[in-house]
């Protein structure tokens, strides 16, 4: 058995990527979160225990009980969110991160073990100071604009970086077999499109709002200008991408952050589909949140993702209409029963 740790698995990611890990019954899932599952992933998961990443008590606990291969770390306070309560989100982003990483790297070397450490980042992570900047950059690697105006892209980018430590550098005057220090992998994820979950906070929701409000047959007041142009991808690439990393041969990865793409619509382009699959509602622009507006003003375009094209064979599945035709429709007409 492959023993799997999942923190925040109660939230959209970890709602699919339950769902996916438990096709294979070599896996014993561990969903932790510090809130009720879905019942379906509650159902679909070989174990739930309810844990607080910030406090080092639960999440020491959790590890005591089962020795770990690969950890998903989800468990984050969104960008919207973050602006709400930063306290709480660099409370929750940088020391619950710190106690898992911390837990992973004390078990790994006391089972003389490198426990895979797989942390979906975020579009969040860039910081482009203007429109013109942003029109002028194009595709952005991971190495560009990495001064993110929100508390949320900021303790991502912290994270990232103390991934890296703890992988490569953690306690540098000790003589600890380094061999077994935590093998650390992140995503950069765009905003995500899911069918199965309603959005929880995330600066991006604008995309999953408009085609969850089409199908309710309810009118939208778009919090975004319909210019407004970032990377989406579907939720089911974005899942399968890490996973498909976990799975990737440690020798072929260059990096240890690598972004990932579906596609690059205006905001405007997502409305339009939504009204295509879902006729006889309106998406308004006429009540703009400008401090939204203004962070993912902040974030690419687009990204260039080629990194992860040729280490780990990432290839989104899902272009622009097929995610709508072909994965969002017929997912969301039967939630609604249309």
């Amino acid at each position: 058995m492959t023993t799997i740790l999942i923190t925040g698995a109660g939230g959209e990611v970890g709602y699919t990527l339950i769902h996916e890990l438990a096709k294979n019954k070599d896996n014993y899932v561990v969903a932790t979160s510090l809130h009720d599952l879905p019942p379906e992933s509650e159902k679909e998961s070989s174990e739930f225990i309810q844990m607080d990443i910030t406090d080092k008590d639960s999440v020491t606990s959790v590890f005591a009980k089962h020795e770990f291969d690969t950890i998903f770390h989800l468990a984050s306070i969104l960008s919207t969110g973050g602006e709400k309560t930063p306290e709480l989100a660099l409370d929750v982003n940088t020391i619950g991160s710190i106690n898992i990483l911390e837990a992973a790297t004390k078990q790994g070397l006391e089972i003389k073990k490198s426990i895979k450490f797989i942390f979906p980042s975020s579009i969040a992570a860039y910081g482009i100071p203007n429109l013109e900047e942003k029109k002028k950059a194009g595709k952005v690697t991971e190495k560009e604009y990495g001064h993110p105006i929100t508390m949320y892209g900021m303790t991502k980018i912290f994270t990232e970086n103390l991934g890296i430590y703890f992988s490569e550098n953690y306690q540098m005057l000790s003589d600890i077999d380094r061999d077994n220090l935590i093998d650390f992998r992140c995503v950069r994820f765009p905003g995500l499109l899911s069918p199965d979950t309603l959005p929880s906070g995330g600066t991006s929701d604008y995309g999953s709002e408009m085609v969850h409000s089409a199908a309710q047959k309810r009118d939208y007041a778009s919090f975004v200008r319909a210019d407004s142009k970032i990377p989406f991808m579907a939720m089911i690439d974005a899942v399968m991408g890490i996973i498909k990393l976990s799975e990737a041969d440690k020798k072929s990865l260059s990096q240890k952050v690598y972004n990932i793409r579906g596609f690059s619509p205006r905001a405007s382009e997502i409305a339009d589909e939504a009204h295509k699959l879902f006729p006889g509602t309106k998406i308004t622009y006429d009540n703009i949140n400008e401090i939204r507006q203004g962070i993912v003003d902040s974030w690419p375009e687009d990204l260039d993702d080629s990194p992860a094209q040729k280490d780990w064979g990432f290839k989104a599945k899902y272009d622009f209409e097929r995610t709508f035709e072909k994965y969002l429709l017929p997912k969301i007409k039967e939630r609604y029963g249309i």
